[in-house]
């Protein structure tokens, strides 16, 4: 298929957009102050905050490999097509279409990064997810949830750690809390926040009968110790306990489990993943943290919606997206739009066009937009 002039030029100004909102001489300077930082002998007295620093540095030498590999396969197509047209060689159609695919593929990629730019976009994350009502059957749903984030993690190259689990009584399992150690993890799955409706004909049931669960994810920001939610000692309550679910043996025999209480709003944090009570204390107070900055992120937009007098989605406790199963098979986001005749797929994580439709829909409109 031949590639129009115009389009060559609509390219041109996509990428010419994008160096414009990613700056790369901007990007080379902070590559350039991460790699002095990690030449420092002292950087893994700190093993996290050197894990976090190596895979910033790794997002932004990526991100500008991308944007060199685009420019020289955009002028590489532009050659390509010119050529064709002066020698009528239709030989080339083959190289020209396999290079116009792998451009528009970049190009996409790469205008998704100019989609993260919220306050806490940047952060690793914080995702859980609890079954709703419905039993045995909303318990298996979340399992299969967790499954389904999981394999998306793994698509990523994100690794994750299990940092809470409750079983469920006959199968699958109450709730489950992972923290993502990747930047911007929190930027790409802030909007999967919300209840997930699964439509299907029931294992748990004699007569095989169609059966509707329910399950909740929450996705928050891992808040840097910088961060402006500050938290007091003399608000907390501390409890120790046993471990309930899979772990080493350390782990569910001696009393390593952590549940804290943030006295003047009652949340509560719980973290039982590691051999050790003051591991698990810490990262118990990561999640009170990041729950403290939602339930302030939540005021926040009740009181601006408010003020525009406007109905706004809200985040937590809202249907978001249905999974058919039967009669027939579909995955819709009800707010995009989006849907897949494929739920095997979005459910072994193949989440990659949900995801990224969201990050457009929900992208702030440009201030020439705005009235």
């Amino acid at each position: 298929m031949a590639i129009t002039h115009e389009e060559l030029d609509q390219y041109t100004l996509r990428l010419s957009g994008l160096h414009e909102k990613l700056k790369p001489e901007d990007l080379y300077g902070k590559k350039e102050a991460l790699e002095k930082e990690t030449a420092d002998p002292s950087l893994w007295q700190d093993e996290a905050k050197a894990k976090s620093l190596l895979r910033e540095l790794a997002r932004l030498k990526s991100l500008l490999d991308d944007l060199t590999s685009v420019s020289e396969n955009l002028k590489s197509l532009a050659d390509l097509t010119k050529l064709a047209e002066a020698a009528k060689d239709s030989s080339l159609d083959s190289d020209i279409a396999s290079l116009h695919r792998t451009v528009i593929r970049q190009l996409d990629r790469l205008e998704l990064a100019t989609y993260l730019s919220g306050p806490y976009d940047k952060n690793e994350a914080i995702l859980s997810i609890h079954s709703g009502q419905g039993g045995t059957e909303a318990m298996d749903w979340a399992t299969m949830l967790s499954r389904m984030y999981t394999r998306y993690f793994e698509r990523q190259d994100w690794p994750y750690e299990m940092v809470g689990y409750s079983p469920g009584e006959e199968a699958g399992l109450k709730s489950v809390t992972y923290i993502v150690h990747a930047p911007y993890s929190f930027g790409y799955l802030k909007n999967e926040r919300g209840t997930h409706r699964l439509v299907r004909l029931s294992p748990f049931n004699a007569d095989n009968l169609r059966q509707t669960s329910f399950a909740g994810v929450e996705v928050m920001p891992v808040m840097e110790e910088s961060a402006e939610t500050v938290i007091r000692d003399e608000d907390l309550e501390f409890e120790a306990s046993r471990s309930s679910g899979a772990g080493g043996q350390n782990v569910n025999k001696v009393s390593t489990a952590v549940r804290i209480r943030h006295l003047p709003t009652g949340l509560v944090a719980e973290a039982q993943s590691q051999r050790y009570q003051e591991q698990n204390r810490k990262i118990a107070l990561q999640l009170l943290k990041a729950k403290l900055w939602e339930l302030e992120e939540k005021k926040r937009q009740e009181e601006l919606a408010r003020i525009k007098g406007a109905h706004t989605i809200a985040g937590w406790g809202t249907q978001i997206r249905s999974y058919v199963l039967h009669p027939y098979k579909l995955v819709k986001d009800l707010r995009t739009e989006y849907e897949s005749t494929d739920p095997d797929s979005v459910l072994d994580g193949d989440l990659d066009m949900f995801i990224e439709t969201e990050l457009k829909y929900f992208a702030p409109l440009p201030k020439s937009a705005k009235l």
